[in-house]
């Protein structure tokens, strides 16, 4: 089960590709303000047991959080439905004053998730046992 955290770019580049491809209820997501933290819950595509050849794949029930979080703006995310799906495909940091910045969740679609941060502290856990999938994801690419 994979367990990962990230304080840089670098490592945030590296959550990022294990989460590639995860699959998000809107309702799974939520910024904890008091908190300072923006957390959800993902069925992530299990990027890292993910062997050349194989014919079978695999998801995991996975928690993903970053802390420090100032303010979270969504753009193109429905909201009002917390059964939307979301499809994320990538997690990016724009600095500002560094050592803060902008966090930056991109969605197929369009949609986009940017919480403005203090710093870079994020944690990636796997929860569980994962499953079996017969298809892998795929992007066109032109």
């Amino acid at each position: 089960m994979l367990k990962l955290t990230a304080f840089d770019a670098d490592d945030l580049a590296v959550i990022s590709a294990q989460m590639q491809d995860a699959v998000i209820l809107a309702g799974d997501i939520r910024y904890l303000k008091r908190a300072g933290k923006l957390v959800l819950i993902a069925n992530r595509f299990a990027w890292d047991e993910a062997g050349e050849g194989s014919r079978t794949y695999r998801r995991r029930r996975s928690g993903l959080h970053f802390d420090r979080v100032r303010d979270v703006k969504a753009q193109r995310i429905r909201q009002d439905n917390p059964r939307a799906v979301l499809s994320l495909l990538a997690i990016t940091f724009e600095p500002d004053e560094e050592p803060s910045g902008k966090i930056r969740l991109e969605f197929s679609g369009g949609g986009r998730i940017e919480a403005s941060v203090e710093c870079i502290e994020a944690a990636l856990d796997d929860l569980g046992p994962g499953w079996e999938t017969a298809h892998m994801p795929s992007h066109e690419t032109g």
